[in-house]
């Protein structure tokens, strides 16, 4: 994925007064009130699509495991808008299906990087979500075929007090998802 900063500041209220057309959810985010444009590449969405499913068939093997969901607006404060590329909430706390934007903090938000937007994802967005009481964050490094995670040990916590970074030998677990298992190697397959 390519990043490109637009010379466009704005706050949060004038981001998402933008109609989703001219928004660009998908592809626009507001760090520190800076609209940002991101162009996926095939590697992005690949990683991205396949992790997604995963996430998807654990959460319906079993009821009150949650909703999965593709980027949605995130409001964390008056210059901050991010729509990671993969939400979890927990059961019952997804927004309704006619739900207005912003969405509410999801429990865990992935996102899905490449050296391009590494500032960002490490720095200012970490330090918003850390902010702002997102339990976890998933940094999915496709150049690195690695995923960092950053959570709390418990909700009380203001911080992120626990960091991994897990390579492609490892599993990809959460206590906040009881049973899900992805081992790194099927995220980051070896091509012939």
């Amino acid at each position: 994925m390519e990043a490109m900063q637009v010379a466009q500041r704005m706050t949060a209220e004038e981001y998402l007064a933008l109609p989703a057309s001219e928004s660009g959810r998908d592809w626009t985010t507001l760090v520190e009130g800076e609209v940002v444009v991101t162009v996926p590449t095939p590697l992005h969405n690949y990683v991205k699509v396949d992790l997604c499913f995963e996430l998807q068939r654990w959460a319906r093997s079993n009821r009150g495991r949650g909703r999965v969901m593709d980027p949605l607006d995130v409001q964390l404060d008056e210059r901050n808008v991010f729509n990671p590329d993969i939400l979890w909430y927990a059961e019952g706390r997804a927004p309704a299906r006619d739900a207005p934007r912003p969405s509410p903090m999801p429990d865990v938000a992935i996102e899905v990087r490449s050296p391009s937007t590494w500032q960002y994802d490490i720095g200012a967005k970490k330090s918003a979500y850390e902010r702002h009481g997102l339990p976890e964050l998933w940094l999915v490094d496709t150049s690195a075929e690695a995923v960092v995670v950053f959570r709390r040990s418990r909700a009380e916590v203001r911080t992120f007090d626990l960091a991994l970074e897990l390579c492609r030998d490892d599993r990809l677990e959460s206590p906040l998802l009881p049973g899900f298992r992805l081992a790194l190697g099927e995220l980051f397959p070896r091509e012939p």
